[in-house]
């Protein structure tokens, strides 16, 4: 449920890289030069003089026969650095695509070649070299396939995938919840792949319905547990190369009541290391698996009140294990002392030393340099809405120092070179737009005199946009970030409607200080010039770095804490804000934020007037077993606390003009809820508008003249029901 509408608070992370295909930006080892794909040719530009050589050309891509050069989805190189796979042809798997063809050039002699020829177009997943670069693995139809590059042989190294029976990557819940896509791994020695196997032949189907693409309707099954249902069991096996036989890891707990969403060899070939949560996702342990004997050794673990979250809520994914000291130690994320905090742990997991001490959270990890003694990560101490550069030392001796510079206030990102000497440095704020410049770390000066952010600081960067950041106090005394674009034409004497947007789930916060807050995607228009208030607060259940107490207060209380505390921060600014119209106020979200827009209408009606919700879960008991039992527990526990929180309970007390938009082709939050929630208004009679966008998914963009529908119909809506202007 992490669809947020703006596509400005990806869990502060937003990397193209979630979907664990391989940016096309890739910094070499040294850190002297860079690689990425230019104009349908993969170039090397060596910094900081920025002179720019080209690896790889179109005519290297173009296949014997044919005129047209393959278009670069992605690419890898191998560890020696001799040849290439070229990821084309790619298609979506549910969010990302995921599955394509992989084609491999050969720099010694140019030669181009299609690897998995006897496997269907577009069906190859997550290629990888072998480490040393004899053979690429791959899975195709929910099984690991090898291609010998010298012998040209393709080997099955399983046999049993099906459409339930998925090895080497996920199920739906385990990748929309867990990131966990790419799922095998290459031993070190190249001699062996471990892999999952998710058996979801015990989930059962839900079936959406096709009625458009056919004159008889068909139905579409996702294997798909519902909250309260057994997770897809699981497996850990190592295949051996040689054979094709797998060996199964005996893995401690019954695989359908935990989780296994991290899995990766532990710096050599004849060990696995693993982090499983069990069912309720507050208790995690890491363990040790021989490959030899199967045999798994708990050595690290750690409980929480609420939740634990996984490497994939700050990172670009759950993959890769941050070893330190020849393997002797690793670094470990983790909330047990109240913050987002980095320690290095020992390997068997006896000691541990906090790197980042204080009162903050670590918002993401940046980079490693342990020949430097130095650990680069995102941090805010000070304003929750932005995130700026800290580094400090690995020995967990020294203090955090920002490198961000001081008159730079927003939010940054950075991806630094692995030696820490170059970075690629993105900057915005609700007022810049995006800013990319290179940059020398230890100045964080550009290294294009004649571009970077200063300079678009003071020139035509700047955006025309009167927003203004400040905080509320509610009256249960909760200080919460919020902002407001006041009208065009502002006479603080005059009275203005307000449009709040709202989230208000874990997954996002509409309350950050970047560039696309306070721009309304969905009006067809000037929300400003027109006469409109655009304002968001921020509420407790929402990943800003403000600590964990802030972060889980929202735990078993989706539906009523986020939403009393959006509720209470919506009338702690009328109170702030004499010029806001209290008898126009609308509000809208999607996804969650559809969730918490119907639960504001329904729950505090003489507040909000008027409400646009779109994919809303609006029964809480619909929703995905992963992300519903980690915020909320388990239904068979406390089953009132689900209900209580769901807007359906609560639409009997629509007062106000509530449209509801949902695609009837949505994967992630299904259709149903509209169908139960338009039933539960027709029961007590609210009048209300109503949108069933066929076929469309989650996101509800596909079909030609989609999103102009959508948006017109937002537009006209909110215009009819919650007039603009001043008065």
């Amino acid at each position: 449920m992490k669809h947020l509408l703006t596509a400005v608070f990806f869990l502060w992370v937003g990397f193209s890289a979630m979907a664990q295909i391989p940016d096309t930006f890739q910094w070499l080892p040294d850190g002297s030069s860079y690689r990425d794909e230019d104009n349908g040719t993969i170039v090397e530009v060596k910094l900081p003089e920025r002179t720019t050589k080209t690896l790889v050309s179109a005519a290297q891509l173009t296949p014997k026969g044919t005129s047209t050069p393959l278009k670069i989805r992605s690419y890898t190189f191998s560890p020696q650095g001799n040849k290439v796979l070229i990821y084309t042809n790619s298609k979506r798997v549910w969010r990302y695509d995921t599955r394509g063809d992989y084609w491999l050039l050969d720099l010694s002699d140019n030669s181009l070649k299609q690897l998995g020829k006897s496997r269907p177009e577009s069906s190859m997943m997550f290629a990888k070299f072998s480490p040393d670069g004899q053979k690429v693995a791959y899975v195709s139809e929910h099984n690991v396939y090898v291609d010998d590059l010298k012998t040209g042989e393709t080997k099955a190294l399983t046999t049993d995938g099906t459409d339930r029976v998925i090895n080497g990557t996920f199920d739906w819940a385990y990748e929309e919840e867990f990131d966990c896509r790419d799922g095998f791994r290459w031993s070190p020695d190249s001699r062996a792949v471990a892999y999952w196997q998710l058996d979801a032949r015990k989930i059962r189907n839900f079936l959406m319905i096709n009625t458009t693409d056919s004159i008889y309707a068909y139905n579409v099954p996702v294997e798909y547990p519902k909250v309260g249902e057994t997770p897809s069991p699981y497996k850990i096996g190592v295949v051996d190369l040689a054979t094709a036989k797998t060996r199964w890891m005996s893995i401690p707990g019954d695989p359908q009541n935990t989780y296994v969403p991290r899995m990766e060899y532990a710096g050599n070939a004849d060990e696995l290391v693993i982090q499983q949560l069990n069912r309720k996702q507050n208790e995690s342990t890491l363990m040790y698996i021989s490959t030899k004997t199967g045999k798994a050794t708990p050595f690290y673990s750690e409980t929480d009140k609420a939740w634990i979250d996984i490497k994939s809520r700050w990172s670009d994914g759950p993959g890769g294990w941050d070893w330190v000291n020849n393997g002797k130690e690793f670094i470990w994320i983790s909330e047990k002392d109240g913050w987002r905090h980095a320690w290095r742990v020992q390997r068997d997991g006896k000691k541990e030393t906090l790197l980042t001490a204080g009162n903050y959270d670590v918002i993401s990890p940046v980079l490693i340099d342990e020949k430097n003694n130095a650990f680069y990560f995102m941090a805010s101490p000070d304003n929750a809405t932005q995130a700026y550069l800290y580094r400090t030392t690995l020995d967990g001796k020294g203090k955090a120092e920002r490198l961000s510079p001081a008159e730079q206030v927003g939010t940054h990102n950075y991806e630094l070179s692995p030696t820490g000497q170059f970075g690629k440095h993105s900057f915005s704020n609700a007022k810049t737009y995006p800013v990319q410049e290179w940059i020398s770390v230890a100045t964080h000066e550009s290294i294009d005199p004649n571009a970077g952010v200063k300079k678009a600081l003071a020139g035509p960067q700047r955006a025309s946009l009167d927003i203004e950041f400040f905080t509320v106090t509610t009256e249960d005394g909760i200080v919460s970030d919020a902002w407001l674009v006041k009208p065009a034409n502002f006479n603080p004497a005059k009275k203005y409607p307000i449009v709040f947007t709202v989230y208000g789930e874990p997954a996002g916060s509409t309350v950050t200080d970047r560039f696309g807050t306070g721009r309304n995607r969905l009006y067809l228009g000037d929300m400003a010039k027109d006469g409109y208030i655009y304002a968001s607060v921020d509420n407790r259940g929402t990943p800003s770095p403000k600590g964990s107490a802030w972060r889980k207060a929202i735990y078993r209380n989706i539906g009523t804490i986020n939403i009393r505390d959006l509720a209470m921060g919506a009338k702690a600014m009328f109170e702030k804000f004499p010029f806001i119209d209290t008898s126009r106020v609308a509000v809208h979200g999607w996804s969650g934020g559809g969730s918490s827009t119907l639960n504001l209408l329904f729950k505090y009606p003489d507040l909000f007037q008027t409400g646009i919700s779109v994919a809303a879960v609006g029964n809480q008991l619909t929703y995905d077993n992963i992300y519903q039992e980690r915020y909320m527990g388990l239904p068979q526990e406390n089953r009132e606390d689900f209900v209580n929180g769901s807007p359906v309970t609560h639409a009997k007390n629509l007062r106000g003009n509530l449209l509801y938009i949902h695609g009837t082709g949505d994967d992630n939050v299904h259709y149903q809820n509209a169908e139960m929630l338009v039933n539960e208004l027709i029961k007590h009679n609210r009048q209300f508008q109503f949108m069933p966008y066929p076929n469309r998914s989650h996101g509800i963009y596909e079909g030609e003249g989609t999103s102009r529908h959508l948006a017109t119909l937002f537009t006209n809506f909110l215009k009819e029901k919650c007039p603009p202007g001043a008065r």
